[in-house]
């Protein structure tokens, strides 16, 4: 049974999610503020979280991201809840980590069908984690387990976005990407992030890899997107200029 943690502050709210989510089959656990709810993840992380935006300690922004920057619950399903309709509200809420985000009022089967989704994303991360978690490609080490990525005895300090990207490109060295393919994987809802997003963090991939001379294996493929390539990339001498006298 799939365990789902209800982050809420309103107690009729919780209650009615409660036994709505225990109808349907899910084993709830219930916490009426953020540190509450961290103390609870981190005795027993559940499937899956369905966050407030509005609590009395945290906001559900910062505490999504806390969860985001902890290796522990970095793939823990998130679902953010909100009586925020604005699209700017909704785009932040994802950016932030959430796997989907529901304003209030909703209806019981939305929920239901929404959280399924999430855990079909999340079955799908963890098949694709048996993969091996130590990934080498033309000197870099990723390190899935550990989150680490090292060049040349140098530690590479990347953000949890571009720790992901690096991920999918090593994962298939050489393969053309598009930005929807990379948003769906990277971000895993694509409905909500401007493809033009996957460039800013490309940029910022490079920036990170500049230092080791790996930036040039991320290359533009143009009309299409983005490709890892496995192939050294030497930097073009400039041609030499002769004048004849």
């Amino acid at each position: 049974m799939k365990s789902v943690l209800i982050v809420e502050d309103d107690k009729s709210i919780r209650q009615i999610l409660s036994f709505n989510l225990t109808s349907a089959g899910y084993d709830t656990l219930e916490a009426p503020d953020a540190i509450t709810a961290i103390d609870m993840v981190s005795c027993n992380e559940p499937d899956l979280a369905i966050l407030d935006w509005h609590l009395p300690d945290m906001d559900g922004i910062k505490l999504l991201r806390y969860w985001r920057a902890d290796e522990a619950t970095l793939k823990m399903g998130v679902i953010m809840l909100s009586g925020k309709t604005e699209m700017a509200d909704q785009i932040m809420g994802l950016r932030a980590g959430a796997d989907d985000y529901i304003t209030k009022p909703f209806r019981k089967e939305e929920l239901i069908a929404r959280m399924e989704a999430v855990f079909r994303r999340t079955k799908q991360i963890l098949t694709d984690d048996e993969a091996p978690a130590l990934k080498h490609v033309n000197g870099l080490e990723l390190d899935v387990r550990s989150l680490r990525v090292m060049a040349n005895d140098q530690y590479i300090h990347l953000g949890p976005i571009e720790f992901k990207l690096l991920n999918l490109f090593m994962s298939q060295p050489d393969r053309a990407w598009s930005r929807s393919q990379i948003v769906n994987k990277v971000w895993r809802l694509n409905s909500y992030v401007d493809e033009r997003t996957v460039d800013v963090h490309i940029r910022r991939l490079r920036r990170a890899l500049e230092p080791t001379g790996h930036a040039g294996l991320v290359q533009t493929v143009r009309g299409i997107g983005y490709r890892f390539t496995a192939q050294n990339i030497l930097p073009q001498s400039k041609p030499t200029l002769i004048i004849e006298s």
